[in-house]
């Protein structure tokens, strides 16, 4: 009976502290939907991925846990995207249909309590983001396994939108099906991509089924809901939404499996103090003249993280090339070696500069 009473009058104290923690929530809200109405007098946006970062980031160094750094920051994302929701409702384009990877980055970076839209394909996001039908939307940008998504990397040659943010989120795959029995699956729904990444674990458990190609592993989850006999590789979210059991987990043959996604809007994001830009550029085609393009990058001492190529479109055998360098364009060192590189190319463009992902948030580091 003693211990029955210690649990007791500890249940009590943590039923004082959730009533503080709530009080300071509330608390918090209301500042925030005060801050909300100076900021529309003023003509800011709502979303500040700069300010959010900066908090985190602030938050994280003072935490002394037990309260790890990941489950900080998941709390906080949906503290702060409540308050967001209460100074203008946020409106999100995303990769479709629900719980897609980019749905599940989307939420992750935003938290839930926005209203996501899914959109058929990635230049459905740019359109609707550019006509202002939605504040930001979310596209994947590259993979580490499969390499850059060319879809995103040709849009921005197009268009006006920035980067306002990067989001790296684990890719992992399950299979899913309604009885949740291995032994009841003839045939197995999933997006290609998802089929390369788990052709071992299919060989191996699996080697007789039929493997059907669907638009994304979240449009699996919903057939294998439909079909007797069916399952899908898709994400542990997936079964949630779909309403499936897990059959097994982590199914994919490389766990060390990453997509960046970006955040694209029309905002200029202040800097942090831990940012990256990205730029793209056309060189002339001469001998020598993506060296002596990246040759400033070099004598300033930044730290180039991405080059990436791709067809300009404009003349054959004419390229554009993508940069990521470490720090903001409002930093004289990165402004002035940009600057420089415009001198040498046809064409140069500025795609934004941003936070750079948390650390611990992008499963490599």
């Amino acid at each position: 009976m003693n211990k029955e009473n210690e649990i007791s009058r500890k249940r009590d104290t943590i039923d004082a502290i959730d009533g503080k923690i709530l009080d300071l929530i509330n608390q918090r809200l209301f500042t925030a939907k005060e801050i909300g109405r100076l900021k529309t007098k003023k003509g800011s946006q709502v979303f500040d991925s700069a300010r959010e970062s900066v908090l985190i980031k602030r938050l994280q160094a003072i935490n002394n846990g037990p309260l790890s750094s990941h489950a900080l920051r998941h709390i906080y994302t949906e503290i702060m995207a409540a308050a967001r929701e209460i100074q203008s409702p946020q409106k999100i384009a995303y990769l479709g249909p629900e719980a897609t990877f980019t749905h599940i980055a989307a939420i992750n970076h935003f938290g839930r309590s926005v209203t996501f839209a899914p959109q058929t394909n990635i230049p459905d996001i740019f359109r609707a983001v550019e006509k202002e039908s939605y504040h930001f939307g979310v596209v994947p940008v590259e993979n580490s396994i499969e390499g850059a998504v060319n879809y995103t990397l040709d849009l921005f040659a197009e268009s006006e939108l920035k980067i306002c943010a990067e989001i790296y989120q684990p890719i992992s795959h399950d299979l899913l099906s309604r009885s949740g029995s291995i032994d009841d699956i003839d045939v197995i729904y999933s997006h290609p991509q998802a089929f390369a990444q788990c052709r071992r674990w299919l060989r191996n458990h699996l080697p007789d089924c039929r493997l059907t190609e669907c638009s994304s592993t979240a449009e699996a989850a919903r057939k294998a809901f439909g079909e007797e006999g069916s399952a899908a590789i898709a994400s542990q979210e997936a079964a949630q939404f779909y309403k499936l059991e897990v059959v097994a987990s982590k199914i994919e043959d490389t766990a060390r499996n990453v997509t960046r996604f970006l955040v694209i809007g029309k905002n200029e994001i202040r800097p942090t103090g831990r940012d990256k830009t990205s730029i793209m550029f056309v060189t002339s085609h001469v001998p020598g003249a993506l060296y002596k393009v990246l040759q400033p990058i070099s004598e300033s001492g930044i730290n180039m993280v991405k080059l990436e190529s791709r067809p300009s479109r404009q003349e054959n055998w004419s390229y554009m090339f993508f940069v990521d360098v470490e720090g903001h364009i409002d930093e004289p060192a990165v402004s002035h070696t940009v600057k420089r590189m415009k001198a040498l190319c046809l064409f140069l463009k500025r795609l934004g500069s941003y936070p750079r992902a948390p650390e611990d948030s992008n499963g490599r580091k």
